[in-house]
């Protein structure tokens, strides 16, 4: 009896001794992004199960959440809950084609739709995943290369889908890199902005027009957008058609409730799930490598060259636009596709500058054109790839 209680003890301490310094590496990770879901109420439900999962994945013995261990033991494969997570919900795209539908019922391409040519900013802000693929290509084969490039789009769901739509083995560190800096947003982009611009720039206010669009418009425009896509780039044509299906319920007028379902419930339960699912390849093993590091740094690189691409752009086009008519440079850096955060960042900036300069329509017209033409361009980085 003495000798099982004293196995016991052991048992219990034996986890505390098998402690090693790369887990503690990843509940300070953990920790980081717990603290700015919290604190800094960054992306709050989708860092908050991330965080949670970091650490509780890097736990010792903590295979048991990942595969079935006594299963294992006796020498049979077996997964555990996270895995079964992970197979079902992005292993075969499902959470992030349905998330999409989510963000699509969120967003009013109204103000888009009203200016149409501020569509050009979000295909310039798409410059540093091309940039950056080009790149990683002398680190990575390009299968693997095209998957981090896509980082730069700061859109998880299509960094999930174009990874393992490729295969990519570097799937983890993929997805942390792409949330991580969807989320933060409000710190990396605004020194780029303004290293890029001048403070005479920043203070260019821009007139906003409002106008309607009628119903009949804002219900053909998904249509046309999905069979565009479609015809253009047909690898994006599963995520721009969950994306402009989930406008369609918006927009159409008699799916109200599912609207509403798609906004709130399921967008917000996808996200947690997400979350935990990503976290489950935050294992210490797989995760604390150089590779990852540079995928990180080649991530924020990517990041870093969308926003000084949509930013240049604009500023190229003042140069042939008359006093008064000027853009302010900054909306270009709306071009990403973090909806609807970088937006309001722009909007932000722009108030700092001057208490009157509201940027946010067009500043958000650009931000929702992004989201488009990120998918758009993770579909065209398919093609070429894979052609």
């Amino acid at each position: 009896m003495t000798g099982t209680i004293f196995s016991d003890f052991a048992d219990l301490f034996s986890n505390v001794i098998n402690i090693q310094w790369q887990m503690v590496l990843m509940w300070i990770v953990g920790g980081v992004l717990i603290f700015l879901a919290i604190k800094k109420e960054m992306e709050p439900t989708l860092l908050l199960p991330m965080g949670f999962g970091t650490i509780l994945v890097n736990l010792p013995l903590s295979g048991a959440i990942t595969q079935d261990v006594e299963a294992v033991t006796k020498g049979l494969e077996a997964n555990g809950p996270l895995t079964e997570l992970f197979n079902a919900g992005i292993a075969n795209e499902l959470f992030p084609l349905l998330l999409f539908i989510g963000i699509g019922a969120m967003i009013d391409f109204g103000p888009l739709l009203k200016n149409p040519w501020l569509m050009l900013f979000g295909a310039a802000a798409q410059f540093g995943i091309f940039f950056t693929f080009f790149v990683a290509r002398f680190f990575f084969d390009i299968n693997d290369a095209a998957s981090i490039a896509i980082i730069g789009a700061a859109d998880g769901p299509t960094s999930i889908f174009v990874a393992q739509q490729l295969n990519s083995k570097y799937l983890g560190a993929i997805m942390v890199a792409a949330y991580s800096y969807m989320a933060l947003v409000p710190i990396v982009q605004p020194p780029v902005i303004k290293a890029v611009t001048t403070k005479k720039e920043r203070r260019i206010r821009m007139q906003y027009k409002p106008g309607e669009v009628s119903k009949t418009t804002k219900i053909l425009f998904p249509i046309i957008v999905t069979i565009v896509a479609g015809l253009v780039a047909p690898k994006s044509v599963a995520l721009v058609g969950f994306l402009m299906f989930g406008n369609l319920i918006r927009e159409c007028g008699v799916l109200n409730q599912l609207s509403e379902t798609a906004q709130n419930a399921l967008a917000n339960l996808i996200t947690i799930l997400l979350g935990i699912t990503v976290a489950s390849k935050m294992h210490y093993e797989e995760f604390v490598q150089w590779d990852t590091i540079l995928i990180l740094a080649l991530g924020l690189v990517a990041f870093v060259f969308d926003t000084v691409g949509g930013v240049i752009f604009a500023k190229f086009l003042n140069i042939f636009l008359k006093d008064g008519k000027k853009i302010n440079p900054m909306i270009g850096a709306a071009g990403i596709s973090a909806f609807p955060m970088s937006g309001r960042v722009v909007n932000q900036m722009g108030l700092k500058e001057d208490n009157q300069n509201f940027l946010l329509m067009q500043s958000i017209s650009v931000n929702v054109s992004g989201q488009i033409a990120s998918v758009i361009a993770g579909g065209l980085i398919l093609t070429l790839v894979t052609r």
